[in-house]
Parts: C-alpha cells; structure tokens; sequence
C-alpha cells in the first residue's frame, strides 16, 4: 500500500515540475516579446502551484518593472533576494527598482559592537550555524578522546589546548546561530503597495498624521492592532498603517 501510495505521489510531483518547468518557459518567451502582462499570469501560476524560486522572483519582478509597477516590481526582487542574497543581477535591478519611489528615507547607521555582531550573525543562516556548532562539538569529542588516551605530556597538551578551542567555537557558533535566529523573527518586511497612504500616531482614523508614505517604500512590522499595522522605517520613524494598504514579505 506504501508503495502505490509513494508511487502516486511520485508521478504527481514529477507532472507537477513538468507543468512548472513549461510555463516558466513560456513565460520567459511571452516576456521576451514583450507581452509582459501575459508573462506575470504565467509565473503566478507557478506560483499556485507551491512552486517558489529566486529565479521566478526575479522574473516576476523584471516584468513588473517594465511595465512600471513600482510596488510589484520592489516586492517581488525582494523576495527573490530573501532566497538568493547574493545574487549580483538581483540586487543591481532591485536598485534601479527603487529609484523610481518617491519617499527618501536614510537608514539609521548601526556602531559598535551591535553592528558586527549583526553582520557576523547574517554571515550564515541559522541552520548553517548550528550545523557549524555540531561539527566543532563532535571535533571536541574526537580530540578530547585523544587527549584522554595519549601518553606524551606533549600530546596531552595540544590535545587538551585543541580540545578547548573547538568547545569554545562551538558555543560561540551555538549563540550566533540564537542571535540569527533573534534577528530573523524581528525582520518582518513589507512593501507598502497603494498610492498613497497616511501613517497615523495612533491606529485609528481620528489620531493625528506621522506622516505620508507611497509606493514601494520598505517597512518594518512591529505590531498589530485590529486591521492597524505598527511600522518602523529605516531612519526609525514609527506609526500605524492601515494593514491592507502594505504586503508582508
């Protein structure tokens, strides 16, 4: 029974991937000709699918931005970084994409210990550090053995002193791989996506304006009250956003 159900599952996954795979293909021709519209319904329906990659991000995001959707463009070159953060071409068009918004916000420079510490911890994933971790543990283990079995005062020292390095980057990969974790829960991105929207003090309509934002501005989201988003921007201003005028990353 497990075997017909495997093989059932196995012709459903591989029929799933050929549809996926030819509406890529002919996505990239309708894009090519410069049906771009046309292009975008193709790999959205990769997308209801369950298919998601950077490359089909980029994609969505390339036709976006030739057809000057500020917002789709912006949105979907981020999600296409979130999987590909190294990606020199990506991060090049999300550039161009973002000049064409209007709000210009500074960031707020991190220093001091904070800042490299962030960036050490964004090094590697989370799962990258613990395995990291787990290595330089089982690394301990191996040499720490050899530290107890040999015989030369010599060995025993550089066992023992090799022994104590591994444990002590190994713990120290253990709170990288925390701290990345920290920082991923708090980084919650969203792009605002209308026009034009008035952040208010307070979440609701009778509280006073913070300020304006348009299309394609990235935010921060720090809380939720009814149909209010609490959002941060980067140069630290704060205030509530109507939730349906921005799209979660």
């Amino acid at each position: 029974m497990k075997q017909i159900i495997y093989s059932i599952f196995f012709i459903f996954s591989s029929v799933c991937f050929a549809q996926n795979t030819s509406l890529f293909e002919q996505g990239n021709a309708l894009y090519n000709e410069g049906d771009y519209d046309q292009a975008i319904l193709k790999y959205e329906a990769i997308l209801n699918n369950g298919e998601h990659s950077a490359a089909l991000y980029y994609n969505m995001a390339n036709a976006h931005y030739k057809l000057n959707h500020i917002a789709p463009s912006i949105y979907y070159y981020e999600k296409a970084l979130q999987l590909a953060p190294n990606d020199k071409d990506i991060k090049n068009n999300a550039a161009f994409a973002k000049n064409m918004t209007i709000d210009a916000i500074d960031s707020v420079p991190e220093v001091g210990l904070s800042r490299y510490l962030k960036n050490l911890s964004n090094t590697f994933s989370f799962d990258t550090w613990a395995k990291i971790s787990i290595a330089f543990v089982l690394l301990f283990v191996l040499v720490f053995l050899s530290y107890y079995f040999a015989y030369s005062t010599a060995k025993k020292r550089l066992s023992f002193v090799a022994s104590m390095a591994f444990l002590i980057i190994a713990c120290l990969s253990l709170s990288l791989a925390f701290h990345k974790s920290n920082l991923d829960k708090k980084d919650r991105p969203a792009i605002v996506f209308v026009q034009e929207s008035q952040v208010k003090s307070e979440p609701n309509l009778r509280s006073s304006e913070a300020f304006i934002l348009h299309e394609g501005t990235k935010v921060q989201i720090l809380d939720t009250v009814n149909n209010w988003k609490k959002i941060k921007l980067s140069d630290g201003k704060t205030g509530w956003i109507v939730k349906e005028d921005i799209k979660a990353l």
